[in-house]
């Protein structure tokens, strides 16, 4: 099992080999927990706990970072049953925090012997839509989802994090499977789907109901975040009719704003801007030519990564 002790002397790894497992610590805990704050929080637990080891213990892990990636798993786990307590409690809809274009997508390695109808690749695994879903699920099944299915852990380092039989984590991650293909739309390209945004925003800036609505599914939802901390929808919002009018009329609540066009967790996705600040982060669901979902992300504290000028956000990671 990744992370166990051996009774060989071992030579502790260095610092810079330590900390070279931080990116994929985030990444990890990003899609177990959907907020980046939360996942940076989880890495500094993680290694705190790595250097509050007597040095003797550290010397006798033999793979430091699977030691790493069984400790941080273990805290999302917790705070994933605490977080449901809190999103109880939130003011409106919780989106997750959206991320702004990075590399750090697709570095990871992929099983050549998974099934490819299962396989899920970390491009798509960090879509606002996948993340959407695994909010859906339980703390359990969606840390050994994660850990199987995204970051390929066998069930039976799974089942040693999750604290249960590998056959049971194994149901875990299949009932996890039902959900995501449950809401798994067809992918369009990015370059269709990039399309489709850009004509939202023409006909947004046009002020054209007609052309607006032509671009929305008929059953197209939009779900807000403001968090309590901005103006935002405290319930989705379902009908192309209702979200072109209300769009359209957005400009009574906010003039001045300005849409760009930029990366959204992974896909195209549009961030508005108000006197040079980011004022709201747009991601999509594009089906068949048309917006079916649209995740507007208004609470400031989930956008610190788009403070800065849109079209070159910080890479988070």
């Amino acid at each position: 099992m990744r992370g166990t002790e051996d009774t060989t002397t071992t030579t502790e790894p260095g610092p810079a080999a330590i900390m070279g497992e931080r990116r994929r610590l985030i990444n990890l805990a990003y899609r177990m927990l959907g907020t980046l704050a939360d996942a940076e929080d989880v890495v500094q637990e993680t290694y705190a706990r790595w250097y509050g080891l007597p040095r003797r213990e550290r010397e006798a892990i033999v793979s430091p970072g699977g030691w790493l990636t069984t400790v941080a798993s273990r805290i999302c786990l917790n705070l994933l049953g605490s977080a449901r307590a809190r999103r109880e409690r939130y003011v409106g809809e919780w989106i997750p925090e959206p991320l702004p274009a990075s590399r750090e997508w697709t570095d990871a390695a992929t099983d050549p012997a998974a099934d490819p109808a299962d396989r899920i690749t970390l491009d798509e695994s960090v879509s606002m839509a996948f993340l959407v879903v695994l909010e859906a699920m339980t703390p359990a099944e969606r840390v050994a989802f994660v850990l199987h299915d995204v970051f390929r852990y066998p069930f039976a380092e799974v089942a040693a994090i999750v604290g249960r039989s590998p056959a049971a984590c194994r149901q875990l991650a299949t009932s996890a499977r039902r959900r995501i293909r449950a809401a798994r739309a067809p992918v369009a390209p990015t370059g269709e789907q990039a399309g489709v945004v850009r004509e939202f925003r023409r006909a947004w800036e046009a002020k054209d109901l007609t052309s607006l609505m032509n671009v929305l599914d008929p059953d197209a939802t939009v779900i807000a975040d403001g968090g309590g901390l901005a103006a935002a929808l405290l319930h989705p919002l379902t009908g192309r009719e209702l979200i072109a009018a209300a769009y359209l009329d957005s400009e009574r609540f906010a003039p001045g704003v300005t849409m760009l066009e930029c990366t959204v967790n992974g896909l195209p996705g549009l961030v508005a801007r108000q006197d040079d600040v980011t004022t709201t982060v747009f991601a999509f669901r594009v089906a068949g030519g048309l917006i079916t979902h649209i995740w507007a992300v208004r609470n400031p504290e989930k956008l610190r990564l788009w403070t800065e000028d849109s079209s070159d956000p910080r890479d988070p990671a």
